[in-house]
Order: structure tokens, then sequence, then C-alpha cells
């Protein structure tokens, strides 16, 4: 869902340090390119090594950054009494006033109980917010609001829907990654909200839980001066002196912490997709800073191609009766993939297109982690190795099978530490991530590519509008490619805390007219010990013959005899960069 894109904004910092020139940036990137490709592909060894530890070292660079920012859900923020009602629909009607810092506000949730014998109503809404009044039903009812819980006492059972209403004011606190902002930018007001994974309750009472999708209608009024954006459609805009109101409704179910605004003094540019059966003509709406328009205007300007690639991919754009949208703010560590309107910081606005790969990685959560959400939080690889992997399959689109290598090995960390599944704390780090997205690149490569892209398009056609489970993804991998994923899910993202580390090594004996090789391997990674893994490795000669042979790694120590009709001086494993596996050349057995 949210691409913390920290290692892009760490290099622009440097380069504004430095003084380093664009042009010598690209000097260096050229002559980077020419020696990663020589190296690559002539099999030279120690450079293989120095690329890879290069991309090991931004790696770690960039799981740091993302640790400066752990996020984590608080045990009991969420009641056992939230999981036994369904909110239906909200309606939010916020009035802003960015001077003072200050939004009033009426909530109203229509819900239904999915336990009957239900007499009390939680939600999450934080008690630092003032309410004005409450009903449930049309009848002032007791409460109570401490922390994030807010407790409501409808007097008997609720056993059919209710309707609760809330009218609040104050200040929203800023939580987390910037739950709700009021700043300014070019000496203009910008408000804006990134509630993930639990600040909805910041600033509207809510079931702040993924699984509990509802519809949305919100009225968003400020000045005349500003455009106000959201999810969905726009309804209607109305003005009443020297206020405006934008009313913006979701046809398709929304979580909560997908729930968006944006104001300020926006330009609104748009373009426009045609969906795959050619019925449909959508809109895609830009909401840029006035001073970033002409900017705005390049970097946003390819999403219309990337939207018709994910959706020959994976299956129509899921809401395609609605928009697609991007809209400027100010959070500068990357983007956030709200529901039909992605927020994109404005460092990642400068009119070069330097940063396609977060806007690709946006643009895919729409599919995966939107419209396809998470069950839990404990699940949200599904979203960040999801939209990650994504990236290198749009690079794999515009360049081929080398720019998907490429793209792959920009990810690779020999240092992965903890399960992708449940990850605690580290909702938002690179083991989430660039892990999640190696999960997926070793799945296509275990499955083959047919099952692999089948899988993803049945798993979003099931789950779209719903959330998922990793366990329901399983299930969809297993019944597409018709083989049994246990061994895979266990060692990769239920059990497996690191990377296979693997020495490897040969003996070359002449037999008649050929060679016999013996090749060695041995698993010496610490922590989860015994991988299962297929595997690559190409044997070259001093002329350049090469001749390439698959293995299945499933002990700790394995050796697999061929023949060759040269003698080999190399062997290179995995050459094609399918298995996030660290491999040291050895001389011992």
């Amino acid at each position: 869902m949210l691409e913390k894109s920290l290692i892009f904004a760490s290099i622009n910092n440097v380069h504004a340090k430095t003084g380093m020139s664009f042009k010598l940036r690209i000097f260096y990137i050229i002559i980077f390119a020419a020696f990663f490709v020589a190296g690559w592909y002539l099999g030279l060894s120690p450079l293989r090594q120095s690329i890879h530890n290069y991309f090991a070292g931004v790696t770690k660079l960039k799981n740091t950054l993302h640790t400066a920012f752990q996020v984590a859900v608080p045990e009991g923020y969420i009641s056992d009494i939230q999981y036994k009602m369904d909110i239906l629909h909200y309606t939010l009607k916020l009035d802003l006033y960015p001077d003072k810092q200050l939004i009033k506000g009426e909530a109203i949730l229509k819900g239904i109980p999915e336990d009957k014998s239900l007499s009390r109503i939680d939600l999450n809404f934080y008690d630092n917010m003032t309410i004005l009044s409450l009903t449930v039903n049309g009848k002032k009812t007791d409460y109570n609001s401490k922390g994030s819980r807010l407790e409501i006492y409808p007097g008997s059972s609720i056993n059919d829907t209710f309707i609760v209403v809330v009218n609040y004011e104050g200040k929203p606190e800023r939580e987390g990654l910037g739950s709700f902002t009021f700043g300014k930018k070019y000496g203009h007001n910008v408000i804006y909200n990134l509630s993930e994974p639990n600040y909805a309750s910041t600033w509207f009472p809510c079931n702040d839980m993924p699984s509990d999708k509802a519809y949305l209608d919100i009225y968003l009024t400020n000045d005349t001066s500003m455009v106000s954006a959201s999810n969905g459609i726009l309804v209607n805009k109305t003005t009443d002196g020297s206020r405006r109101t934008y009313h913006w409704k979701t046809l398709y179910p929304i979580s909560t912490y997908l729930v968006c605004l944006y104001s300020s003094v926006y330009k609104n540019f748009s373009d426009s997709y045609i969906s795959q059966d050619k019925k449909d003509t959508m809109p895609i709406e830009y909401f840029a800073f006035p001073e970033d328009e002409a900017n705005a205007k390049t970097d946003f300007g390819g999403h219309p191609g990337m939207i018709d690639f994910f959706s020959k991919t994976f299956g129509e754009y899921p809401f395609i009766k609605e928009k697609y949208g991007v809209a400027e703010f100010l959070w500068q560590l990357g983007a956030m993939e709200h529901q039909t309107l992605t927020g994109i910081g404005s460092n990642f606005v400068n009119g070069r297109r330097y940063f396609t790969d977060v806007y690709v990685h946006e643009l895919a959560h729409q599919w995966f982690g939107d419209a396809v959400g998470p069950a839990t939080w404990k699940d949200i690889w599904l979203n960040e190795g999801f939209a990650t992997y994504c990236e290198t399959l749009y690079s794999e689109h515009l360049a081929g099978g080398e720019a998907l290598r490429s793209a792959m090995m920009s990810k690779f960390d020999e240092n992965f530490s903890g399960s992708i599944y449940d990850p605690g704390s580290n909702l938002f780090s690179s083991l989430v991530y660039d892990k999640g997205a190696w999960v997926l690149h070793m799945l296509r490569w275990e499955i083959g590519d047919k099952a692999f892209f089948k899988t993803l398009s049945n798993y979003f056609e099931k789950f779209k509008y719903k959330t998922a489970s990793t366990d329901d993804f399983k299930n969809v991998c297993e019944e597409t490619s018709g083989k049994n994923l246990d061994q895979f899910f266990k060692q990769w993202i239920y059990e497996g805390n690191n990377v296979p580390k693997i020495d490897y090594g040969m003996e070359v004996n002449p037999v008649q007219d050929s060679n016999e090789v013996i090749l060695k391997l041995r698993q010496v990674q610490a922590g989860y010990s015994n991988y299962d893994l297929p595997i690559q490795f190409l044997f070259r000669s001093e002329s350049g013959k090469t001749q390439l042979e698959s293995v299945r790694l499933n002990s700790l120590k394995q050796e697999f005899r061929f023949r060759l009709n040269f003698k080999p001086i190399q062997v290179i494993p995995d050459p094609d960069n399918w298995l996030l596996v660290y491999f040291k050349l050895s001389d011992s057995d």
C-alpha cells in the first residue's frame, strides 16, 4: 500500500549536500551500468560479487531508513466487540479551517450487528477531539471516550441496523507518518492525511481495521480558493459565500485507512484511460501545486500506459466507474495509495521522471492493497511485496528481462531478518517490501510464468473489493498451479527468518571424450536451516562454451554429477537471478 521511497529521498539529500551535478550523476550511472553488463555476461566473479555487495549496501541503507519509521498497531486497538459488527457506510461532513488548524465534523455511520446480542458499539476515535453530540438511531446516547476507543451504550441490545451520528470538533493529533496534517507549501495552506495503518481515528470515528470495508460519502468544505479532493467520484461542488463544499462518493467499498482528503490551491488537470473492453472512458485526475504544475504534467503523464499494462496483466482497473488520481502532498518520504487518489510527496515532482517506480508502485496498489485488501496487518506483504514486485514487472514490460533482473538485484539483501508474515513493528520495512517482492519472483520461478500470472489474475478476481489473508493467496496459488506449496510458503513467508547462504564448488574429472563434473553444495545460513530450492548452474569453458544444468537442493549438503563435452573453468549459480540466495564459491566440500 504505502511506498516510502526513502532511498530516493536520501540520494536526493546526498546530491544536494555534495553539489554533484546531474551530468556527473549520469556519467557515474553509465560507467556503473557498463561494468555491470560486462561483469554479468563475461562471468567475472569478483566483479559480480562487487556488484552484489553494492546492491546489498544500498539495501542496508534503505533498511536503516525504514527502521526509523517503525509502526505497529498497538495491542487492544481493536476490541472484541468491533469484530462483531459491520459498518456499511460512512458519511463524513468536514469543515476545514487551516488557519486555526481546526476541523468541525459530522460522522454518520450505518452498520449492522453480526452478533444479535450486541449491547455496545465500539469505535476508534481519539479522545482529544471534542464530541458535541452523539446519537444512535436518533436518540441521545451515553458514551465513554478514552484514548483511541469510543464506547457507545445504546441502552438495549442492537439486533438490527444502527445509525450512529457524531458531531465533533478539534485539531486532530498528528500520529504515525502524518495521520492528519495542516501544512504550508509555497505560502499556501495544505491539508492532507496519511492514516495507515491505524490513524483514521485521529480525524473521524470509525471501525478502523482493514477488513471492515464500507461505502463512503465525504463532504469537504474550505475556502473558495481551495480545491478539495477525495476518494471516488465528484458528485458536485457548491458555494456558500466564501466557503465551497466538494462532495465525493465511492461506488466501491473502502477500508478506513484508505479514506483521504487533500485540500489546497491545487491546479487540477486531467487525462483519460479507455477500458480494455472499450466501453468505459475513465478520468485520470491530477492535483498539483501551481508552482509545480509544469513538472507534474511531465511526471504524471505516464499513467494511462501504466494503467493499461496492469489491466492487461491482472484484470481491469478495479475502480473503472470512478477515477484514478494523483495529488501532491507534503510527506516527503514517498507516496500513499489512497483508494483512487494517490498522494505523492512534492519532492517526487521534478519534471524529470526520476521516480517512475514510485508512481508505478502506488498505482499497482489499486489492485493489490486497495481492491484486494489485507485481512489483517499481519498480511501487509500482500500489499507491499506485490506493489514492489509490480515495479519490476513494469521495468520488464518496458525494457525486457535484463531490466527485470537488474531491478530485482537492487532489492537484494543477504541479511533480511524476520518473517514477512506478521512483521510486528516492521510493517513498512524493506523486509516486507523487498523480500516480499523476492518471494513473488521466486514463486514465478517455482510454478512458471503461465501459472504465475494466471494466479495473480485469479487472486485479484476472487478477492476484488474484499480482503484476503496469506493463506487465501496460498490456496489460489495451489489451485491454479496444481502444486503443493506448503514448503515454499513455510520457508519464505511463515517461518523462514533469514536468507539461504550456499557454499558451492566443483570437481572436474576427465571421462573418455567428456568431463564429469561433481557439483558440491552446502547450506550454511544461521536460523531457518533447510531450504528447498530449484537452482540453475551455468558451466563455462575457457573458450566461452556454456552448459546450463538444473538441480533441486533439498538437503543441507548435496552433490550432483553432470557430463559436459568441454572442461569448465567456472560455474555460475542462478545466472538469471531468480533466487534470494547468497552464493559463495568454496574450495572445500
